[in-house]
């Protein structure tokens, strides 16, 4: 593997010109592809071998052209103090309304009139009426909600007081200005750690074409494969953060070659043959990880995390090749002042060889405390609750939430998330039990389809959607009744969901742990470390859980990270997180132990070996973490609920795996297990393959007193080394 980056770095460094221009033709065929592509929609969500799912494929079938699966409105009217929704004047504003909604768009399917369909309140001053369209939310144009917005202002213009619900109005998120302050941040990280604009701009430039031809390409092709509006916003957070952290590393190598007075084409080359297997390996368990998304079988949350992985598998590739290609430019302007003018450099010890001491000296106390405190930020995981938003959980700003509480008061906490019950065939008696259960306040007549053998039924609960009476009043549904009746509706749909979610994190997390722990076997050839590496991840998912819990469940600093209303944890947000931050832990694991593994293979005892990795990467690790923190802290100001909670997730998640494990529990572990820290089976030895992600076979070929007899070098290896 070394060897092979060697050369690759190497080739890359002399054809810089071809190697940049084949970039940039990828970056301008990319953005050409996402300008001319057709508009893309929201992504079809669907969740194959679902209650709820079954039952809108049946609806889709038995009822064509209803839109089972398109977007809806409710425009609440609420009558003035003293007034009732029943007076003339008031009732013709309302059936006003009622026809502007019909004629308003060619996109809507029905428009109800709430007084032939009773849907007015018990004591008269709530009304609303039901719009449903033929298309999703994200698929409405624009003339369509303006239409809807439009009516409702002019209703209430006459007193009334008028609000929109349900997911009509709900839009694209807007990318807010926290990643462009992201990304300064980065920037200024990367200048105080090289010292050297040129140094800081490499990954940053590296990064915005890694992310420009990835979210490019998606857009390019969201329409085809039906992507969801957040994965290109998911895949650019990703893919700035591994971009700047991969060419980081092999830019730090490339100074550290450069100062040993290798000329810069070697530096390159071993740069890339060292630090690149490193890049190459954390690269590799990023994209397991994202790639394990697809066992929860939810084709929205598979396409996020191939997507995403694609953009890591470009920023993998561009640290190989483009930073080799753009360091032939660069040459020694990467290195800092000081050292171009040959100033003499302080022999003091930096901060990462002191903190190594340190831990050498109390690796007992350094263990305690980093488990203890992060043990102590994972307490608020016991009162984790998951679910889906809806509109009760918007800011009281919004007309949504407005539409929503209206409703909870004139009809109950229950008559926001109805219970659509469809029957395969007529049954009058599917009607008559469920009347009967607990928790259910109306049962509105059975409705049958042309040919007579499906029937709907709504359901009202007593209690407000996302509660657990709610949810054991769908189980009970399910529970009494045969296979031919079916539940499904938004709250159904949001019960199933956190379901399946809960149901598949631990058959992902035995997935993704086992493929990545047989992957660091082969990088560390070690038993112990990749378990260290794994457990410490565990510790870190579980901390960062809590913070969650304890900012957007408890609203704990919720104002401080523009939280605005508190709620259940969504569902898609621990499996994603824990994907993300274990292929971003094993990054800095990889980074990180490399480097001591590197010293320990040369001869070092097991705690210089420690030193000498602090001392080397303590630095560049402590930096790149500040910078994905940065990054992903950027994405905290989106409108996008889920990507607000993921970025923060993951930002607090980085900070306690990169400055807590990885910088404290990992050297206090190792020089807790010393020499049997690196202890591995001779039979497993034998099996495994070696790929020398240490770069010690590179040494030898490259060593000018190699011995050609060594069984750890080729001749003809030799032979084409020097030909380079």
């Amino acid at each position: 593997m070394a060897t092979f980056l060697y050369r690759l770095g190497r080739s890359a460094f002399r054809g810089r010109h071809l190697v940049i221009l084949l970039w940039v033709a990828l970056l301008v065929l990319a953005g050409v592809g996402a300008a001319t592509a057709p508009a893309a929609t929201s992504s079809s969500f669907s969740m194959p071998g679902t209650e709820a799912q079954k039952a809108i494929d049946l609806l889709e079938e038995r009822f064509p052209g209803t839109g089972a699966d398109g977007a809806t409105a409710r425009v609440v009217f609420k009558a003035p103090d003293g007034r009732m929704m029943t007076d003339p004047d008031n009732r013709a504003t309302v059936t006003k309304a009622v026809g502007e909604l019909k004629s308003g768009s060619d996109q809507v399917a029905s428009v109800t009139d709430p007084y032939t369909t009773r849907a007015v309140s018990r004591d008269g001053t709530t009304a609303y009426v039901e719009v449903s369209y033929k298309v999703n939310n994200l698929e409405l144009t624009d003339a369509t909600r303006d239409a809807l917005q439009e009516t409702g202002k002019k209703a209430g213009a006459g007193g009334l007081i008028v609000e929109i619900g349900g997911d009509a109005l709900q839009t694209m998120p807007e990318t807010g200005a926290g990643e462009i302050i992201g990304v300064m941040v980065a920037g200024i990280v990367l200048v105080i750690t090289f010292g050297s604009l040129v140094a800081a701009g490499l990954p940053l430039l590296t990064a915005a074409i890694g992310v420009g031809i990835g979210v490019s390409t998606i857009t390019a092709l969201a329409s085809v494969l039906d992507l969801g509006s957040t994965t290109s916003t998911l895949a650019m957070m990703i893919g700035l953060a591994v971009g700047i952290d991969y060419a980081l590393f092999i830019v730090s190598r490339y100074r550290t070659e450069l100062a040993e007075s290798r000329d810069p084409e070697e530096a390159a080359g071993r740069a890339t043959g060292t630090a690149g297997s490193a890049v190459v390996f954390a690269g590799l368990t990023v994209v397991i990880a994202l790639v394990g998304l697809a066992v929860v079988n939810i084709p929205m949350l598979s396409k996020m995390g191939f997507a995403a992985a694609g953009t890591v598998v470009i920023a993998v590739l561009i640290a190989l090749t483009l930073i080799p290609a753009l360091l032939g430019y660069a040459g020694k302007r990467v290195q800092g002042r000081a050292v171009r003018k040959n100033k003499p450099v302080s022999d003091k010890p930096n901060m990462g060889t002191r903190w190594a001491r340190f831990v050498l000296r109390r690796p007992t106390a350094v263990l305690l405390v980093g488990v203890l405190g992060l043990g102590a930020v994972a307490v608020p995981v016991a009162s984790l609750e998951t679910g889906l938003p809806d509109d009760g959980s918007q800011p009281t700003s919004t007309t949504q939430r407005r539409a929503y509480d209206l409703l909870s008061d004139g009809f109950g906490p229950g008559f926001n998330g109805p219970l659509t019950v469809v029957v395969d065939g007529d049954k009058a008696a599917a009607a008559k039990a469920v009347r009967g259960l607990d928790g259910v306040v109306a049962v509105t007549p059975p409705t049958m389809n042309k040919a007579g053998d499906t029937t709907v039924i709504t359901v009202v609960p007593k209690d407000r959607p996302s509660s657990a009476a709610t949810e054991r009043l769908v189980r009970s549904i399910r529970d009494t009744s045969d296979d031919l009746v079916l539940v499904t509706g938004s709250t159904a749909l949001h019960i199933d969901f956190s379901q399946k979610m809960n149901d598949a994190l631990l058959p992902y997390l035995v997935l993704v742990v086992g493929l990545a722990f047989l992957l660091l076997m082969v990088v560390f050839r070690s038993v112990l470390v990749p378990l260290k590496a794994a457990l410490g991840f565990l510790l870190s998912v579980v901390a960062a859980l809590g913070a969650v819990v304890a900012v957007f469940q408890w609203g704990w600093l919720g104002s401080l990270f523009g939280v605005e209303q508190t709620g259940p944890i969504m569902s898609m947000t621990p499996i994603f997180m824990v994907g993300v931050v274990f292929g971003l832990a094993m990054d800095y694991e990889v980074f990180l132990v490399t480097r001591m593994r590197e010293a320990y293979v040369q001869g070092e005892k097991p705690g210089e070996a420690i030193v000498t990795g602090f001392r080397h990467g303590a630095r560049v690790v402590t930096a790149a973490a500040v910078i994905m923190m940065a990054v992903f802290a950027g994405f905290v100001g989106s409108g996008e609920q889920l990507v607000k909670m993921i970025g923060f997730g993951l930002a607090v998640a980085v900070f306690f795996d990169a400055l807590v494990v990885r910088m404290a529990i990992v050297p206090a572990v190792l020089a807790l297990l010393s020499h049997k820290a690196w202890w591995l089976p001779h039979w497993l030895e034998r099996v495994l393959p070696n790929v020398d992600i240490e770069g010690d076979g590179l040494r030898k070929r490259l060593s000018p007193d190699a011995d050609p007899a060594d069984p750890d070098t080729d001749p003809e290896d030799d032979r084409e080394l020097a030909r380079i």
